[in-house]
């Protein structure tokens, strides 16, 4: 007989891993937003929101339209102002000290205007003359930009004829011209091929585990989040709904919904056998916590129990009994999952 394991975790939506960490080596957040509201007339776009990221760290910023995303980004980037709360970037008031973070902050729109004739390399020096950047030290900027955004071929091209991927390019090369400590990405990747998502998703990797500069990020593309994201922060309707590392979002649905009279969550598993598929199928109808059997092709699916103690538990069961196991594949709860099941599809 395979024994239950029992798991008992709850995620804390301000107190995560990533923060835990930062906290124990000293470090202060980049970024913190604190009772963040933001009001248009009845309409509560921001409403008390609270999070905070550190040097190093990307955070994905998660929300169907209209949930406040752009809202809270405008505000950390010094466009808008919070009608209540407040809004740190490296210890920086938005309120009481806008210039001083818009100095140490890079805020990349969803869309930025193109200017008629004007070239790449035009385009990137007109942001550094708007930054201060003279002689030397502007033409260094422009030199280096041009070289991390793989732009320096491009630099005599008309802005108006790039294609997506290299506007996209160009436009992170304007946030960071003057080399800002927090960046701030709204939908970077949006409309941008599979190739041009992937040098995008490097870039923006490098930019925080090489140059040690945090990242906050909002997308539609989940997938890509849970693979560049160290923590993320779902909201909806103006509040958030989670907060805390990947792997704690990713996990919370498995955390929080009780299946059955223990309290345990099912997981998906698959598992693949040389040969007798059809008894082990009979087999595994005969164990407790076993549920939802069925077999495709040569490939067994049922629910069980999550984690990892219970599944090799009822792995050894199975080898134990005789079969001869090839597979055998747990699926992980993705970030899309996660969101599917926190989200209500509630819109304002």
């Amino acid at each position: 007989m395979i024994e239950p394991v029992s798991q008992h975790n709850t995620l804390k939506p301000l107190a995560t891993g990533a923060e835990t960490s930062a906290i124990q080596n000293g470090s202060e957040p980049t970024i913190e937003l604190s009772h963040l509201h933001r009001f248009f007339g009845k309409l509560k776009a921001v409403n008390d929101v609270s999070f905070k990221a550190y040097a190093g760290q990307v955070m994905g910023f998660i929300g169907p339209n209209g949930a406040g995303k752009t809202t809270a980004m405008r505000i950390l980037a010094t466009l808008d102002v919070p009608t209540a709360g407040d809004a740190f970037v490296c210890g920086y008031s938005v309120i009481d000290d806008p210039d001083k973070v818009r100095n140490i902050i890079g805020f990349m729109p969803d869309s930025f205007g193109k200017y008629t004739n004007m070239s790449v390399v035009e385009y990137l020096d007109f942001f550094a003359r708007s930054y201060g950047f003279r002689g030397a030290r502007r033409r260094d900027a422009l030199e280096h930009i041009l070289v991390f955004t793989e732009l320096r071929k491009l630099a005599d091209k008309p802005i108006t004829t790039l294609s997506k991927g290299m506007s996209q390019r160009l436009c992170l090369g304007r946030t960071l011209i003057h080399d800002p400590q927090v960046l701030v990405l709204d939908e970077p990747a949006a409309g941008l091929d599979p190739r041009a998502r992937v040098e995008l998703r490097e870039l923006i990797r490098l930019l925080a585990t090489e140059m040690d500069k945090t990242v906050l990020i909002s997308s539609h593309i989940l997938t890509e989040l849970g693979e560049i994201c160290d923590s993320a922060a779902i909201i909806e309707a103006g509040r958030i709904l989670a907060y805390g590392t990947i792997d704690e979002i990713q996990n919370q649905r498995q955390q929080s919904q009780n299946d059955d009279a223990n309290g345990l969550t099912e997981n998906p598993i698959s598992v693949r056998v040389i040969e007798h598929a059809d008894k082990l199928l009979k087999w595994l109808l005969e164990q407790p916590y076993v549920k939802d059997v069925r077999l495709v092709g040569d490939t067994i699916s049922f629910e069980y129990q999550p984690g990892d103690a219970a599944q090799h538990q009822l792995l050894k069961a199975i080898m134990a009994a005789g079969f001869q196991v090839i597979e055998f594949r747990s699926k992980t709860q993705s970030l899309e999952d996660a969101f599917m099941s926190i989200t209500k599809g509630i819109t304002q």
